[in-house]
This record gives C-alpha cells, sequence and structure tokens, in this order.
C-alpha cells in the first residue's frame, strides 16, 4: 500500500480509544513473566516471536523472563493470512519458519494478539507436526467474543481487548502503528 491510498494513522487515533497504556501494558508483560517463569523453570524453552506483531510484547516479555533468571532460545516464524489487509484469507502464507528444530523441546509461541486464532491454530499445528514436546501460547492481548478456534487459548495473556478494530503495540493499523507504546480501539 503507498503512501497515498494509506488511511490516516493520525486521524485513526483520533477516532479511537485508549484501551491500555503503556504503564498497564508492562505490569501485565511482568505478571505474565512471572508465571511463565515459573512453569518453564529448570528448562530452556524454545522461545518462538511469531513475526510481524508479536515483536514489541516478545522483546518486552524476554527482557521480563530474563530479569527473573530464566533463559531462553530464540527463534521467530513469519506467518500470515492477512498481508496487510484487515481480514484474513482462508491461505497461511509461510513467510519463514524457524530453523531451529523443534523435535523435542518446550516451545513458547509468542505474539500480539488470539483474535479469532485461526493463524495461531495453524502455526500451533505445524509445531505439533515438528515434533515439539509441548507447546503454550503467550499473547499481550486476548479479544472477548465467541468467535476464537475451537481449542485455542493463550497459556499466558496479559490483558482483554474488546471485539472492535485494535491497533498498537505491535499490532498494526493498515501496517501502521506497531510501535505505539499503547493498545487503542477504534470506535464503533
Amino acid at each position: 500500500m503507498n503512501d497515498a491510498s494509506r488511511p490516516d494513522l493520525q486521524a485513526a487515533l483520533a477516532s479511537s480509544d485508549l484501551i491500555h497504556d503503556r504503564q498497564v501494558l508492562e505490569t501485565a508483560i511482568a505478571r505474565m513473566a512471572v508465571a511463565i517463569r515459573n512453569d518453564f523453570a529448570g528448562s530452556v524453552p524454545l522461545f518462538v516471536t511469531v513475526m510481524h506483531g508479536g515483536l514489541p510484547f516478545a522483546g518486552q516479555l524476554a527482557l521480563e523472563l530474563g530479569a527473573l533468571g530464566q533463559d531462553l532460545e530464540f527463534e521467530y516464524l513469519h506467518a500470515t493470512r492477512y498481508r496487510g489487509a484487515t481480514t484474513g484469507s482462508s491461505t497461511l502464507t509461510w513467510k519463514h519458519r524457524p530453523a531451529t528444530s523443534l523435535r523435542g523441546r518446550r516451545v513458547l509461541l509468542v505474539d500480539d494478539i488470539v483474535d479469532e486464532g485461526h493463524t495461531l491454530a495453524a502455526v500451533r499445528d505445524w509445531c505439533r507436526e515438528q515434533g515439539a514436546a509441548q507447546i503454550r501460547i503467550a499473547a499481550l492481548a486476548v479479544k472477548r467474543h465467541d468467535r476464537c478456534v475451537p481449542g485455542l487459548h493463550a497459556d499466558y495473556f496479559g490483558v482483554d481487548v474488546p471485539d472492535r478494530y485494535v491497533y498498537g503495540y505491535g499490532m498494526d493499523f493498515h501496517e501502521q502503528g506497531r510501535a505505539l507504546p499503547a493498545i487503542y480501539a477504534l470506535r464503533d
């Protein structure tokens, strides 16, 4: 999408509600880190960031875990159904798969949000096919509605968000606003 056809981020912010500010999000991430460290104590999990949206959250979560003494092995994947659109297609497109073997590993998938969960479910299933011994999901946000893929949930999550278009802290508004240090929701 070129700059001329891209919706204006400043106009979107003016038409949005602040849902969670940076302090709330950082406090939630610190709380999550304690639970994750307790569950993974004594092991070095494969910490897999789901790109692009999971990047800001994953970085902050990794630092919180490190401060608690939890070692991690880093990896990433990039799979999408959106390709810059606001609704996903039925086809998952892999842009990068982890190079590290998942066989027998404890895997922590780290993503920005669990919305309907189709992408995360496909990624989780791929991890199972690769022989991961355990797969847990950490998500900064969970959108509350009844449309999630059956059986998919975040094992660790920071905040709830409304069933609206949300962006910031990794989540995008037409490929913009991922670096906003808060979560916003467009007004209905």
